[in-house]
């Protein structure tokens, strides 16, 4: 069970930022083949992001999965809402819902 401190730790990550993404590893260099799938994804959509590491505290490993209720990273979140692991991310992209969903929530896009 995810304690109140690890709750308000992930909840403040979640909101830092208007899209976040849990992941192993870094946006640089991702450590799993999913994390790098969303990656890429994002970075084809030139969506300005912000990567939380799983793999440097443990503590936010477990806890993420608890938290949003979904058993696998990477986790994609867009202004503070879940939206899912890296298969659905790849799907939405694919049908042009994700693209939706960063333009109707007015996501920054990268600099170029």
């Amino acid at each position: 069970m995810i304690d109140e401190v690890t709750k308000d730790r992930i909840g403040q990550e979640v909101t830092n930022g208007d899209v976040v993404l849990f992941m192993k590893g870094s946006a640089v260099f991702p450590q799993c083949g999913f994390s790098a799938t969303a990656v890429q994804i994002l970075s084809h959509l030139n969506i300005k992001f912000r990567g939380v590491d799983v793999l440097s505290d443990p503590v936010i490993r477990e806890g993420i999965k608890e938290y949003s209720q979904w058993p696998t990273i990477p986790q994609l979140y867009v202004k503070g809402e879940f939206v899912g692991g890296c298969d659905i991310m790849r799907e939405m992209f694919e049908t042009g819902e994700l693209q939706e969903i960063f333009a109707e929530k007015q996501v920054a896009l990268a600099s170029a």
